[in-house]
């Protein structure tokens, strides 16, 4: 048998060892131990992890890397960057819009992300952005997969224009159906826009993926709404609901009755962890809410539950690199999930469970699905999450596009007595002792 690529001694994220990888014509083909034959090219992992490609489940390519324009939000709010984006609009080109989005889908296809789901404002009535994303999409496709949200940002009742922009970003090549109905003017229209949202993407047979809750509000309950909607048009598995923040506020009581209604309809909750921590809560002093919804509980339930890293470098967040590793590391620290369950559920978040939200079917390491592969320069998902390891080989439909060294994970000390692997760190080993401890019982007291 002759490959056109074999991978040796991969570790699986699901603990497999040892195993060979023999990729042609861009699908996996076997997965064993010793796979006899000679390949086109082999690489040895070595022990390394080999991982399905990152999925940013969540992401707003057209506002990506716009820091600063044209001003940097001081407050740090989620309004005051809504009132940001609103000043930039009239300033956005096809060009700006496009070059940005590409300059990061660069930065993430070097990242390992294989696939980015990315709401894209129809309040603009040009709808440059629809335009410009639609032309990268097709553009990158050998790359990177990605799909596109209609999202109203300025409310899909609020704003006037809103179902006509909707229909014309549809029939422009949008595929999937947003919304963000707690900014709407009233609750009820908030649950209104749901329904008519609901109704065309049932009759178009689109999936769709709401702004749901994104308030510290325990009484903001669209994504009850939103089941119920799911459950009418039997759009089960179909639907996501993303932030869903509101749920971190709510009590326990109405939590326990809402979350197995969102498992009944089959719904994907999708977090955000960089920016649900950083956005909520601004109105507290102390103690403050963390704003993040209820992830362990939803997945307990069985919700899939994903991680999107939402912004990078916009009015709404500074920071980012668009690293998936990051968002994991700090859901689980934001979870409090930091036993061995919680940071493997983490890493799903990243990978398989967001591919489950996406409906990315051909997602995964299996004989016949693409070879689509990560190989990090860690040895298991938990380590990848501490350390953000290089990524060794990023691969695509069995070819590689992106490669980076190892990085360094020794360092020694100046006086050359200590070598410190990060990576695998072990305790310095305690000196002898010439007279063996002392032990010193504790006083005792009586009455």
């Amino acid at each position: 048998m002759t490959w056109s690529l074999l991978i040796r001694q991969a570790t699986l994220p699901d603990g497999r060892s040892g195993l060979d990888i023999g990729i042609q014509n861009g699908v996996i083909t076997a997965i064993e131990p010793n796979l006899p034959g000679d390949a086109g090219r082999i690489i040895d992992a070595t022990g390394n992890l080999v991982s399905p490609p990152f999925i940013d489940a969540h992401l707003h390519l057209d506002s990506t890397l716009s820091l600063g324009e044209p001003r940097l939000n001081q407050s740090g709010t989620l309004l005051e960057g809504i009132e940001l984006w609103g000043e930039l609009k009239p300033r956005l080109t096809i060009d700006a819009i496009y070059q940005r989005a590409k300059r990061l889908c660069l930065w993430s296809i070097a990242q390992g992300i294989g696939a980015i789901r990315s709401h894209v404002d129809i309040c603009d009535d040009r709808l440059l952005a629809v335009e410009a994303l639609t032309a990268l999409r097709t553009e990158l496709a050998p790359y990177l997969t990605i799909q596109l949200v209609a999202f109203p940002q300025d409310g899909f009742l609020r704003y006037p224009k809103s179902p006509e922009n909707l229909h014309r970003a549809l029939a422009m090549g949008i595929d999937i159906i947003g919304g963000i109905p707690h900014f709407e003017r009233t609750m009820a229209d908030g649950a209104e826009s749901i329904r008519q949202l609901m109704k065309i993407a049932a009759d178009r047979g689109l999936m769709v993926d709401m702004h749901c809750d994104e308030s510290d509000d325990p009484h903001s309950r669209h994504i009850e709404t939103l089941a119920s909607e799911t459950v009418r048009h039997a759009m089960h598995h179909r639907v996501a609901g993303s932030h869903l923040t509101s749920m971190h506020s709510m009590d326990n009581y109405y939590a326990s009755k809402l979350i197995p209604l969102i498992a009944e309809a089959g719904i994907s909750a999708i977090a955000n962890p960089l920016i649900n921590i950083t956005l909520q809560g601004r109105h507290d002093t102390y103690p403050k809410r963390r704003g993040m919804t209820r992830v362990p509980e939803l997945m307990a339930a069985g919700v899939t539950v994903a991680f999107g890293h939402d912004c990078v470098m916009d009015p709404w967040y500074p920071l980012g690199s668009h690293d998936m590793l990051e968002v994991a590391a700090m859901g689980l620290h934001v979870a409090q999930m930091t036993g061995v369950t919680g940071m493997r559920a983490c890493y799903r978040a990243v990978t398989t469970n967001a591919a489950t939200a996406l409906n990315l079917t051909d997602y995964g390491i299996a004989p016949g699905k693409p070879a689509n592969l990560i190989i990090l320069d860690a040895a298991d998902p938990i380590e990848a999450i501490r350390t953000r390891p290089a990524r060794l080989h990023v691969i695509r439909a069995g070819t590689i596009i992106a490669q980076a060294p190892a990085r360094r994970s020794t360092v020694t000390l100046a006086d050359q007595s200590t070598i410190i692997d990060w990576r695998h760190p072990q305790p310095n080993p305690a000196p002898p002792q010439t007279t063996p401890p002392s032990y010193h019982a504790p006083p005792s007291y009586h009455a």
